[in-house]
């Protein structure tokens, strides 16, 4: 396990890499370092500016190999958005290192934990708000598809959808009260009774009584969402949700 003494060091170093790095024309922190809520647990999150003329490809192989070199690298996560690479690395010691690869012409902060080591960032951009029309559609997908499962005997399938039923129902609950489900992020803040009622729904045990109670429960907490948001399409989804509560046996 890596002490937050080393992973200041390896902070501080992978700065002064960028400093030094011709090809990095501004670079940032983001995550618990950048709100200054790290604990013992925390990641590094470090955001760097290409310059105009770097080859990035090039330059993601050699910082690469500089901090398996210098750490010690187990693995490597490459993630795509909106054209920037997200390489995560996952050192020997389990510490995780987020570095980014911005285009120069969109570095800029995307959420409000940004904190600016050099360079000139773009205009900051509002994240993106949770699409509360497709959570709700997801929703009722991932019920029926539950639904069918237990019908057919397959119960690791209809739990798996049930976690992705109550993820949605999730995402509608934090929207709610303007907090951020990403990655989980913030869920522990909801009130205690809303996460007594999502508590409620985890399946104990594999059978299709257990699987077919949270069913019946997350499409309940479901509904009650669409209805905070939209009472007309509750009202049109409520016949189906009735039939998505009847027992598949």
């Amino acid at each position: 396990m890596f002490s937050a003494t080393e992973r200041t060091a390896i902070r501080a170093e992978l700065i002064t890499l960028a400093t030094e790095d011709p090809r990095i024309a501004g670079a940032a922190l983001a995550g618990s370092a950048a709100r200054g809520t790290e604990d013992a647990w925390s990641d590094i999150d470090l955001l760097l500016q290409l310059d105009s003329a770097a080859d990035e490809p090039t330059v993601v192989d050699d910082w690469s190999d500089t901090i398996d070199t210098r750490f010690g690298v187990a693995d490597t996560l490459d993630v795509f958005a909106v054209g920037v690479r997200y390489r995560v690395f996952l050192l020997r010691s389990s510490l995780q290192i987020d570095v980014s690869f911005w285009p120069p012409d969109q570095f800029r902060a995307t959420e409000p934990a940004f904190h600016l080591l050099f360079g000139t960032p773009n205009t900051p951009t509002n994240p993106i708000p949770l699409n509360t029309d497709t959570a709700i559609g997801l929703g009722w997908l991932y019920a029926l598809h539950a639904r069918s499962a237990i019908a057919r005997g397959k119960l690791w399938q209809a739990d798996m959808m049930i976690d992705e039923l109550r993820n949605r129902v999730i995402d509608l609950k934090c929207s709610k009260v303007g907090l951020n489900s990403w990655h989980g992020r913030e869920v522990d803040a909801l009130p205690r009774p809303e996460l007594e009622q999502l508590e409620a729904t985890r399946v104990a045990n594999l059978t299709t009584e257990d699987l077919e109670a949270a069913l019946m429960l997350l499409t309940d907490h479901l509904l009650d969402e669409v209805a905070h948001i939209d009472v007309s399409r509750a009202a049109r989804l409520e016949p189906a949700f009735v039939e998505l509560r009847r027992p598949a046996r």
